[in-house]
């Protein structure tokens, strides 16, 4: 690989990466839309809708399979928006403990699919899902800081933590610790999220 463009000198560097302020962006964007969304629905008293009860009840009911579905996607490169999904779904009624789990197991099956198939396929195959670039500016994110940054990747969660485990499957990183850290970062957010979601639910009249 060769060298980053960008020199890695303190965290903040790591800014300077033109995606890595896309996904910033981009997470503002969708926070400021969920609060305009949840106001209208505070305001307006659409919480109390007849027709949120049957989505109440289907959530209740499926919501967990899905969840899971989403977020085996969402470990990949798939951008389907889990913060906002687990969010959404507490918020109508699902249990906030096994919500963040099937959540945490499902985003980790698919940090682990990507870190497989980066295992075995090789440099060409990372090259192909995520680029030259991203890929050499992350080694030299990675030569600077290694696991630490993979942590505030998992804890942050508009960061695209998925992209470092395609890099961790290229480098043949030690795989008890790819696991521990894929799971136990985004149980944190998972969990945390959740139950934001449910309080948020009875605030706006859902719950």
């Amino acid at each position: 690989m060769s060298k980053p463009n960008i020199r890695i000198e303190k965290p903040y560097d790591v800014l300077r990466s033109s995606w890595i302020r896309s996904s910033l962006i981009l997470g503002a964007i969708i926070v400021a839309i969920g609060i305009a969304i949840v106001l209208i629905f505070k305001f307006l008293n659409l919480g109390g809708h007849p027709l949120f009860s049957d989505v109440k009840s289907f959530v209740e009911k499926y919501g967990l399979i899905g969840i899971f579905l989403v977020t085996i996607l969402a470990g990949t490169v798939i951008p389907v928006g889990s913060p906002a999904i687990v969010v959404a779904t507490a918020s109508l009624g699902i249990h906030p403990l096994p919500l963040a789990l099937i959540a945490t197991a499902g985003f980790t099956i698919g940090m682990v699919t990507n870190y497989a198939l980066a295992y075995s396929l090789g440099q060409l195959y990372v090259l192909k899902r995520i680029g030259a670039e991203k890929l050499n500016e992350i080694s030299g994110i990675w030569d600077k800081w290694g696991w630490t940054i993979y942590v505030i990747f998992g804890l942050i969660p508009v960061l695209p933590v998925e992209l470092l485990s395609f890099f961790c499957g290229l480098i043949k990183a030690r795989f008890s610790i790819f696991l521990i850290l894929s799971f136990i970062p985004r149980f944190i957010v998972f969990i945390l999220l959740a139950y934001f979601g449910a309080q948020l639910g009875m605030w706006i009249g859902l719950l």
